[in-house]
């Protein structure tokens, strides 16, 4: 009709209802992409699983392949005529070895032999390498040796902090004074450097590369401990240490302790050096620490005895301590002149007895003829 409005029909979408199983199956694809990204990375870090436990961990590299057991093998620096060696922790560690009689070598490895961690010394002990400030501890833990194992709890407080003050305000007053000129480590020690650096350099430039590449380091070194006025510092420390002593024969009494070898191996650096040379705080030791200069010849003799003298001077031994092997070149000779003089003899002999057979013989013919 006409002026009626038409009225649109809504159309109605009636929505399918899934079952539970169509619902599940839709999901399942959904997570399917995601479900095989997972199963590939576990695949991946299965295979990488797998590789890793197929690389074998390295071994590490030793110097000495044909090791003995529970025998220590030391690393360090060459000997000089003054000193053993003019490392603090060297000198420490091989007197703890000779002190403890532990059944050790000093390896001869011309100047070209340093840890992993490019440090001297080192050691290698039953296939292993042991370096830094664990080596003492190790070995001591090894072959049962401690040192300050009779010291009280009090003690052994004094004898920690005691320690630390000579190994951080003493020794890098040392330092500072051995790196402020070459000469005070190559004259004050007469060090031969071709022979100390294993080089065969020309003298003057293996002088340059020890003042800019060895002695600059240890200046660096010694220039983040920021400390001013370190020379009259360590005479402090010196003061207290020897105060300490006073007329006892070690730190703590009648029996060395840790502390002692420590004081030791730092002092004789001072104590060593060449009596020519100008050393102030060598000469501040000697003249108003006497009681400590006796305890560096205290140590040092009832670690090293008449091996000390050997490992210095012209001789500078590697293993004083090791027996010589007999002469074996000169027992052969001699075994070769006797073997001449039988063959000789011999000889003579022969001949001897050809010349009789002979005169025999005419003798024999003449007879006939008569």
């Amino acid at each position: 009709m006409v002026g009626e409005t038409a009225v649109e029909t809504p159309v109605v979408v009636e929505e399918t209802v899934k079952t539970d199983k169509e619902i599940i199956a839709d999901e399942e694809k959904v997570d399917e992409p995601e479900k095989k990204a997972d199963e590939t990375e576990k695949k991946d870090e299965e295979k990488k699983e797998v590789k890793k436990a197929e690389i074998k961990p390295k071994k590490p590299t030793l110097h000495t392949k044909d090791w003995e057991e529970n025998k220590v093998y030391l690393y360090q620096s060459p000997r000089t005529p003054q000193i053993p060696s003019i490392s603090p922790q060297e000198l420490k560690l091989e007197s703890w070895l000779k002190l403890h009689g532990i059944v050790y070598e000093n390896v001869d490895h011309k100047a070209k032999l340093s840890s992993k961690n490019g440090t001297l010394p080192f050691i290698e002990l039953n296939g292993e390498e042991v370096a830094d400030s664990t080596i003492i501890s190790t070995l001591a833990t090894k072959f049962d040796k401690d040192m300050s194992s009779h010291l009280d709890q009090e003690q052994k407080n004094v004898e920690h902090a005691m320690i630390k003050m000579v190994e951080n305000h003493l020794y890098w007053a040392i330092m500072h004074w051995r790196t402020s000129s070459v000469d005070n480590t190559v004259k004050a020690y007469k060090i031969h450097l071709p022979t100390f650096l294993g080089s065969k350099v020309p003298l003057g430039l293996l002088n340059l590369h020890f003042k800019f590449n060895v002695q600059k380091k240890i200046q660096k070194k010694v220039k983040t401990q920021g400390v001013e006025n370190i020379e009259e510092l360590s005479k402090g420390d010196l003061d207290v240490l020897s105060t300490m002593l006073a007329e006892k024969e070690f730190m703590f009494g009648a029996e060395p302790a840790m502390l002692d070898m420590v004081l030791y191996s730092q002092l004789a650096q001072l104590v060593m050096v060449e009596a020519e040379y100008l050393c102030p705080l060598r000469d501040y030791v000697q003249e108003s620490c006497k009681n400590l200069v006796g305890l560096v010849n205290r140590i040092k003799d009832k670690c090293w005895g008449d091996d000390w003298e050997l490992a210095t001077g012209e001789k500078m031994e590697h293993n004083p301590h090791i027996p010589k092997p007999e002469p074996v070149v000169e027992e052969k000779k001699d075994e070769v002149k006797e073997e001449e003089k039988d063959v000789t003899e011999k000889t003579e002999a022969k001949e001897e007895n050809a010349t009789e057979t002979k005169e025999e013989a005419s003798e024999k013919k003449d007879e006939e003829k008569k």
